[in-house]
């Protein structure tokens, strides 16, 4: 027998067990981040709305933005949507420029339901933006300090040398919808996770400060880094939405692969382990 085996489906699944798999810091952190990045979102399409177009570089260069969310006339003199992204145009009448708000077409690049406060309210929606950035900067910084100074953390969200090189094989039996319940994280979670928390997260708080005119005072270099404030105001706008797409992908895979038991392991820590025993059995020798 091979004792190096790379493959990490290659051995029977564990025997069914309930474990504690989440901390309490862990858990609030996850849910008090949830509520923030809901806020932040919403509020952020919000200030979008109030110019919604995106620019390289330092200055916003209005003929030519990169990317532009308006209404205009068709040939036919109709009202429509367009998303204009560099020479191209894509007509988007009812989802994005012009948008219905009840029953009536309401010319804004993102919809109401999609923004917070609904109406167009600039100073509101930054209030909100704000309000969430300084719950959720703070706690960010907060969790990967913890991350990288706690061993049990660390090897919770670090792959090991059998999980890099069982990459492959993990992410075929992922694209097969095929789940396994174990006490670790799989190597292509544990890489999801670091890039997020210590790529994606970082960046968009970083990209968000360099936005701030005393910020920019403080930390000018800031500027340097990401090429200008318009540039790292379209950056943001980038990060964030490769943050929905982690998103929509997360919550999927928690619905396939056991949504009471990736909530519950969430909630309460616990978790449970094997696919073989009833949940019931589990819980009462847990």
């Amino acid at each position: 027998m091979n004792k190096h085996n790379d493959n990490p489906y290659a051995n029977p699944p564990e025997r069914a067990r309930v474990i504690k798999r989440h901390g309490l810091f862990t858990r609030v952190w996850h849910w008090v981040n949830l509520v923030c990045l809901v806020i932040l979102l919403m509020s952020g399409l919000q200030i979008f709305n109030a110019h919604p177009s995106l620019y390289w570089g330092n200055d916003s260069s209005f003929d030519a933005p990169a990317l532009q969310i308006t209404a205009m006339r068709g040939d036919d003199g109709a009202p429509m949507g367009v998303v204009r992204i560099g020479g191209y145009r894509i007509n988007t009448t009812g989802v994005l420029g012009l948008s219905r708000d009840d029953g009536e077409l309401d010319a804004r690049a993102f919809p109401a339901w999609a923004t917070l406060p609904g109406p167009q309210w600039l100073a509101m929606g930054r209030y909100w933006h704000f309000a969430a950035a300084w719950v959720f900067a703070p706690l960010l910084l907060a969790y990967l300090v913890y991350t990288l100074i706690s061993p049990a953390r660390r090897r919770l969200v670090w792959p090991t040398a059998a999980q890099w090189r069982g990459l492959p094989a993990t992410i075929a039996h992922h694209a097969r919808l095929k789940f396994d319940h174990s006490a670790d994280y799989n190597g292509l979670q544990k890489l999801t996770y670091l890039l997020v928390l210590f790529g994606l997260l970082p960046l968009m708080v970083l990209t968000g400060l360099t936005m701030s005119p005393t910020m920019n005072a403080a930390w000018p270099w800031l500027l340097d880094v990401f090429g200008g404030r318009q540039s790292a105001r379209t950056l943001h706008f980038i990060f964030a939405f490769l943050l929905v797409a982690f998103f929509v992908i997360h919550l999927g895979l928690v619905l396939i692969s056991g949504v009471f038991n990736n909530l519950r392991s969430m909630i309460t820590g616990r978790y449970r382990l094997g696919d073989d025993a009833p949940a019931d059995k589990d819980n009462r020798h847990a």
